[in-house]
């Protein structure tokens, strides 16, 4: 065969073309591009076609690698000419880790948080007077209810004391760490932050004030949360040092006052909302929990709590009523089982209500009182 009759071998797609189609692929942790965060390593195409893609991961024990494969593999078969796609997994060196951890870092002044003034990220302070009322569960429901709607949400679990964060949304590793950043943990498309993820679930959190204090500014600052539209803070009950802790740190933080129809359980709400008040704290409103019991058999509602506890506090904190949740037995089953009712079980009277309350939760407006104001001059 002469020289001329030969034919120079190339490939049906370029590796140009399919790396052009994975720079829009996010790794689901740090909602960044493959490319931007230093993941994506070589492109190969055999002669049939078939490509194969190196992708490297923050840990090799990355929770989110069948997530990771799917969209890959779904941007890569995108492209006109590629037969099939393989999927290849290492971990990236310390140095590259060192790097991304910079790059993490790098997007927002140092020593500061990402939900301080002038931030588009939404905060909620998600809080009770007392225990017992469904706050957490109520939580972890309304974030993903939120999500339902398109909006980025993350869950702060503030309840160092009595943590339940990770047991409603049923996961229990440790988060990603990055040379002094945190990556949250992502279940139900929330991203999470707990001290239950770095404890055995039968340990007890022992932590005085100042601890306190420093645990909820290191959620803050050290978590690479990303762009969240939405930030819900699961509050232990009353009116510690917590919630003040919150209060000093996201000033423009909204209450969202969880109650039961029962008059000890409004009264002690109360106080948290005269401490808003006193605070010059904005009030998203008031969800009133436990409205009613719902008959699995016949969906008759009996008020076993009693009624018009949520009314009252809602009149007495001056904020709306944003609705009442009855409690059934689909809801008490999913937060048992690890996975959120919203999912669970979407179609019961109380998700119903959840997600009524998600799509009218106000925005946080906070007075301007007290507060520097920016001075212009022409």
């Amino acid at each position: 065969m002469s020289l001329l009759s030969r034919k120079t071998y190339r490939p049906a797609v370029s590796a140009a073309e399919v790396r052009a189609a994975l720079v829009r692929v996010e790794d689901p942790e740090l909602h960044l591009g493959l490319d931007h965060a230093g993941m994506l390593d070589e492109v190969v195409i055999d002669r049939s076609g078939r490509v194969r893609v190196t992708v490297r991961l923050t840990t090799p024990s990355c929770p989110l690698k069948e997530s990771l494969t799917a969209d890959v593999t779904a941007a890569a078969e995108a492209v006109a000419g590629v037969t099939g796609v393989d999927v290849v997994f290492t971990a990236m060196s310390e140095s590259e880790r060192r790097w991304l951890a910079a790059l993490l870092r790098d997007a927002r002044p140092p020593d500061t948080h990402p939900f301080g003034p002038g931030s588009a990220t939404r905060v909620y302070a998600v809080a009770s007077g007392k225990g017992g009322v469904g706050k957490s569960t109520l939580t972890a429901n309304l974030a993903v209810a939120l999500t339902e709607q398109g909006k980025r949400v993350g869950i702060l679990d503030a309840d160092v004391w009595g943590y339940s964060i990770p047991h409603l949304f049923g996961v229990r590793r440790a988060p990603v760490a990055l040379h002094g950043t945190m990556l949250p943990v992502e279940a139900f498309g929330v991203a999470l932050m707990s001290v239950g993820f770095f404890v055995r679930e039968d340990e007890p959190v022992v932590w005085r004030g100042p601890m306190l204090h420093k645990a909820i500014e290191q959620f803050l600052r050290d978590v690479h949360w990303g762009e969240l539209d939405v930030l819900l803070v699961d509050l232990p009950p009353g009116t510690g040092d917590v919630a003040l802790s919150l209060l000093e740190l996201v000033p423009d933080a909204a209450l969202l006052a969880v109650t039961t129809p029962q008059p000890a359980a409004r009264t002690v709400a109360e106080r948290m909302g005269r401490m808003a008040r006193d605070l010059r704290m904005p009030v998203a409103g008031v969800v009133e929990n436990m409205s009613s019991l719902v008959c699995s058999s016949c969906q008759t509602s009996t008020p076993l709590f009693g009624a018009g506890g949520g009314e009252h506090l809602a009149r007495a904190i001056g904020a709306p009523l944003l609705g009442q949740v009855p409690l059934d037995l689909d809801l008490r089953t999913a937060g048992d089982s690890g996975v959120p009712a919203v999912v669970a079980a979407p179609h019961a009277r109380s998700v119903s209500q959840i997600r009524q309350i998600a799509a009218a939760l106000p925005a946080p407006r906070r007075s301007l009182v007290g507060r520097p104001l920016p001075l212009s001059v022409p």
